[in-house]
C-alpha cells in the first residue's frame, strides 16, 4: 500500500508552472531546482497557448517596456545628456516598472521567453514549437512598442521639458545605432543574462511583493550598465523616428537600415544570453540528471 508521500506525489500542480513539490511547501521560497521545474513547466505551457493570446500578451509586454522607458527618461531628463552612475541607477529603478508590469500582469516578452530553452532541452517541447512561440511573441512585442511610441508622440510626451525628452530618445537611438555589431551582440548577451535572471528569481517568489523586489536590482544593473535589450530597441528607434517626423526634436533619427541591423545583432545576443547562459546552464545543473 503506497504511503502518504506517494499519494501526495500524484496530485496535479495547482497552476501552470507550479510543481507538486512547490504545492506541498506552503509559503517558503522555492529552491533553485524547484525554480528550474517551474521554468520548464511554463515553457511547455506557453507552447500550448493559443496564438492570438500570445500575440496580445506580447503586444502588452512591448507596451510595458515602452512605458518603463518613458518613465526612466522622464526621471533622468533633468540630469543632463549623460547622467552619472547614480543617475542611471535612478533611471534603472524607474525602468524596472516595465518588468513589474510584465511579471505581475502576465504579459509576454521575447527576451524572457528565451528561458523556454529549458523545456526544449528537456524534451518537453520541440524546436518548431519553440520557434513558433518566439516568432509570435517577437512580432507582438514589435507591434506593442511601435504603437506605444506613436501614442507617446501624439500625446506630446516627447515635448516635455522643452523637447528634452524627445531629444533624449533620439540620442539614445543614435547611440545604439553607432555600436558595432560585435559590441551590440555582447552587450545584449550580458543584458539578457541580467533580464532573464530577474525573471528566474521571480520563480522563487511566493507573493507579489517578492516578485517586485526580485526584478529591481537586476533591471537596475542592466539599465545602469547601458546594456542592450531587443524590446527596448524596438521602442527607442520608432520613438526617435516619430519624434523627428513630428518636429519634436531637431536631431536626426537613425534610419531603417540602422534599426534593422542593430535589431538583428541584439536579437542574436539576447538569445545567447538568456537561452544559453541562463536557461541551458540551469537546465544542465538542475534538470539534466533528475530521477
Amino acid at each position: 500500500m503506497p504511503d502518504g508521500s506517494e499519494r501526495h506525489d500524484t496530485k496535479p500542480a495547482s497552476q501552470p508552472g507550479q510543481s507538486r513539490l512547490d504545492a506541498a511547501l506552503g509559503v517558503d521560497a522555492l529552491m533553485p531546482h524547484q525554480m528550474a521545474e517551474r521554468a520548464e513547466e511554463l515553457g511547455a505551457y506557453k507552447t500550448r497557448t493559443r496564438w492570438y493570446n500570445l500575440v496580445v500578451l506580447a503586444a502588452l509586454g512591448g507596451a510595458f517596456i515602452g512605458i518603463g522607458a518613458l518613465f526612466a527618461m522622464a526621471v533622468t531628463v533633468g540630469m543632463g545628456p549623460e547622467p552619472s552612475g547614480l543617475g542611471r541607477l535612478v533611471g534603472g529603478i524607474a525602468f524596472s516598472l516595465a518588468f513589474v508590469l510584465v511579471v505581475v500582469g502576465g504579459a509576454e516578452l521575447f527576451t524572457s521567453n528565451n528561458l523556454m530553452v529549458m523545456a526544449l532541452v528537456s524534451g518537453r517541447i520541440t524546436a518548431p514549437e519553440l520557434l513558433r512561440a518566439w516568432a509570435l511573441v517577437y512580432l507582438g512585442n514589435l507591434a506593442g512598442t511601435i504603437a506605444t511610441a506613436a501614442i507617446a508622440v501624439l500625446a506630446g510626451l516627447t515635448l516635455e521639458a522643452g523637447g528634452a525628452l524627445g531629444a533624449k530618445a533620439t540620442r539614445t537611438a543614435a547611440a545604439m545605432a553607432e555600436l558595432g555589431p560585435v559590441e551590440s551582440v555582447f552587450r545584449s548577451v550580458l543584458g539578457n543574462a541580467l533580464v532573464c535572471h530577474a525573471i528566474w528569481l521571480t520563480y522563487s517568489a511566493r507573493s507579489t511583493t517578492d516578485r517586485i523586489l526580485c526584478v529591481l536590482l537586476p533591471i537596475g544593473a542592466f539599465y545602469t550598465l547601458q546594456l542592450e535589450h531587443v524590446i527596448a530597441t524596438m521602442f527607442y528607434f520608432p520613438l526617435a523616428y516619430f519624434a523627428t517626423l513630428n518636429g519634436d526634436t531637431t536631431l536626426a533619427a537613425p534610419g531603417a537600415f540602422a534599426f534593422a541591423t542593430h535589431l538583428l545583432a541584439v536579437t542574436v545576443g539576447n538569445v545567447i544570453g538568456g537561452g544559453v547562459l541562463v536557461g541551458a546552464v540551469y537546465w544542465f545543473v538542475h534538470l539534466r540528471k533528475r530521477d
